[in-house]
């Protein structure tokens, strides 16, 4: 591995990180891209990502010059594979002549390979002590030295120069425009939503990393008998799955506010923003909370707890079932999906009402039944 430097000399002009990844895992990495920032104030720093993601990196302006859609390539799942655009991508990167390459994207078994491709004078990234290349050039840390994904790439930031003081702040950022705003007053206005209510996200890419709908149901009925209005939330893709949590709340007795898939990233944060808590499972909509300081549960199944927790523990609280085949990486769980059975409604509601936001609301004249919710 070759020995961080205090900072790149010259430094680079031109920068490219690779992050061909989804919503979560882009807020995960802004910390990281604002301390390149303020190491390269001066370069233009470009970021390849998936297309779908561009509206994303155009909230940043201020660390991100240029988003450049990633085409897809073999054993990167995020986008289908397209074996025909590769190379003519490659080209293209190769043309542009980066002075810096940074692989941002993950522990370097796939990604690596792809970002040497770019042909920058200089490449950073990450690497397995087991399979990396001694001789490959340039500045590489250690995947595992840093388990939380939102530090671990401040620690490639720190090998690549950056101060003390910008990989000390871990914060997410997300900014709102005007318009957005104006949609979340709408809303609000709309919907009577004063403040006294909860968000419950269902829904997530994958089926493993779903808590079961009937505890969610469980849960959302629990919390509206002691006094909060329940509002759903989810992508336009969740909506089937959240349209099921409403009709089965809603045959319950419960009133329900359903706004999956008919807000923009904006208005949902507005709305997160003032809510007394979020119930979800660990997808991106965790790290949007993390971002606008809303209390949260996060209900984590099969996924690794130590590397996607957001790092406010006091806040954001992450309840997870130890199983041995954790983390997962299957798409729809083969085994019947212990992980997130063993999470239990009983800790769920424990967990919710012990947060300070939820201490106010109407309480029942007796606590609620451990038979009922063990399930």
């Amino acid at each position: 591995m070759t020995m961080p430097v205090p900072r790149l000399d010259p430094p680079p002009r031109s920068i490219v990180v690779f992050r061909a990844l989804q919503l979560g895992d882009l807020l995960c990495s802004m910390p990281a891209l604002r301390a390149l920032r303020a190491t390269y104030p001066a370069a233009h720093i470009a970021m390849v990502g998936l297309p779908t993601m561009e509206g994303f990196t155009r909230r940043y302006p201020q660390w991100i010059d240029e988003h450049i859609a990633f085409p897809g390539a073999p054993g990167f799942p995020e986008q289908a594979e397209d074996g025909v655009r590769l190379p003519a991508f490659v080209d293209a990167m190769r043309a542009r002549a980066f002075d810096l390459s940074i692989q941002l994207h993950g522990n370097g078994g796939l990604a690596n390979h792809l970002v040497a491709s770019f042909g920058a004078v200089t490449m950073a990234g990450f690497h397995l002590p087991a399979i990396f290349d001694e001789s490959a050039s340039g500045v590489f840390v250690d995947w595992d030295a840093e388990p939380a994904e939102v530090r671990r790439y401040l620690a490639l930031m720190a090998a690549l120069g950056a101060s003390d003081e910008s990989v000390a702040d871990t914060s997410i950022e997300l900014p709102i425009v005007a318009a957005e705003r104006d949609e979340w007053e709408r809303l609000r206005a709309l919907h009577g939503l004063d403040g006294r209510y909860v968000c419950i996200h269902p829904g997530a890419r994958w089926s493993s990393r779903r808590w079961p709908l009937d505890r969610f149901a469980a849960v959302a009925h629990e919390v509206a008998a002691r006094g909060a209005r329940i509002v759903l939330t989810g992508s336009g893709d969740e909506r089937e799955i959240v349209g099921a949590l409403a009709e089965r709340l809603r045959g319950a007795g419960v009133a329900v506010v359903d706004l999956a898939g008919r807000t923009s990233l904006g208005a949902l944060a507005c709305l997160l923003r003032g809510a007394r808590l979020l119930v979800c499972n660990d997808t991106g909509i965790s790290h949007v909370a993390a971002a606008v300081g809303t209390p949260s549960v996060v209900i984590a199944s099969g996924s690794d707890v130590e590397r996607w927790a957001p790092i406010d523990g006091t806040l954001h609280r992450v309840l997870a079932h130890a199983v041995p085949c954790r983390p997962c990486m299957h798409r729809d769980c083969p085994i019947d999906h212990p992980c997130a059975k063993g999470v239990t409604v009983e800790a769920v509601l424990d967990t919710a009402f012990s947060h300070p936001s939820l201490r106010p609301l109407e309480r029942f004249a007796t606590p609620f039944s451990r038979d009922r919710h063990a399930a």
